[in-house]
């Protein structure tokens, strides 16, 4: 599964409905999504805390009404081409998603987003097959499988090399964390110095069934991610992603 991180935050405006546009124009799978609660407790499309680095003005998102955020303008820092572009809502994303494809949604707060996202998926009425919700706090994704059983969830991770060589997490902890939060599986930083077959193999062997990886933009590493059996490469470039993993199948 090449997932657009962000949408195809290479060539738009990352979180814009450009990018996920742009994203299935080129040929992605999935797109992942940033979420948070604003202060009258809707769902928005962003990444960062504040709006600053995107749209030039801070605004701390759970701090601030829907209706102050749309008043925002999210597209020219990227190119002003993109002039013009807002902060989505979760609706407006949802929207965008053909069928037959996946939508990876991030939830960048604590477990008060929860409640929510589940009153709006049952108000919306997706396929539960295509949704993968992700977060690096376990307690979010708890809070998730207990209200969603149905839908996956993956608990994510950063993944770091000392300058001994020393991995962290390992994969053991890795697989425990998950069991313990009742994900479905890890996703991972994609790094090469420390994730390969022996780390994948005991993953499996500690109960953790499934991977994905973020964020992966060059040929090499998407092929070598995949022969180690990703579920899913989140990237910046879906279009180059899907053409390089194309050609190394032939």
């Amino acid at each position: 599964m090449i997932t657009a991180h962000r949408g195809a935050s290479s060539d738009a405006p990352e979180n814009t409905l450009a990018a996920f546009e742009l994203a299935w124009s080129q040929n992605a799978d999935a797109i992942e999504g940033d979420f948070y609660l604003t202060s009258d407790r809707k769902i928005v499309c962003i990444h960062d805390q504040d709006t600053l680095r995107t749209a030039g003005e801070t605004l701390v998102v759970e701090h601030t009404s829907f209706d102050q955020l749309r008043r925002l303008e999210v597209g020219s820092w990227k190119d002003k081409a993109f002039a013009g572009q807002k902060i989505p809502s979760f609706e407006e994303v949802l929207a965008t998603v053909p069928a037959g494809k996946r939508f990876v949604i991030e939830l960048k707060t604590g477990i008060e987003i929860v409640e929510v996202l589940d009153q709006e998926l049952k108000r919306l009425g997706p396929s539960r097959d295509s949704l993968l919700i992700i977060s690096f706090d376990t307690a979010t994704i708890a809070k998730c499988k207990q209200l969603m059983p149905d839908i996956r969830a993956h608990w994510l991770t950063d993944i770091k090399v000392d300058a001994f060589g020393s991995v962290s997490p390992q994969p053991e902890t890795i697989a425990k964390t998950v069991l313990e939060c009742g994900a479905d599986g890890v996703g991972m930083k994609g790094e090469r110095n420390a994730i390969d077959q022996k780390f994948i193999a005991t993953l499996t062997q500690e109960h953790c069934p499934e991977f994905h990886v973020w964020t992966i933009d060059e040929a090499d590493d998407a092929n070598y991610f995949q022969s180690l059996g990703a579920v899913g490469i989140t990237t910046n470039r879906p279009a180059f992603i899907r053409q390089s993993l194309t050609l190394s199948e032939r």
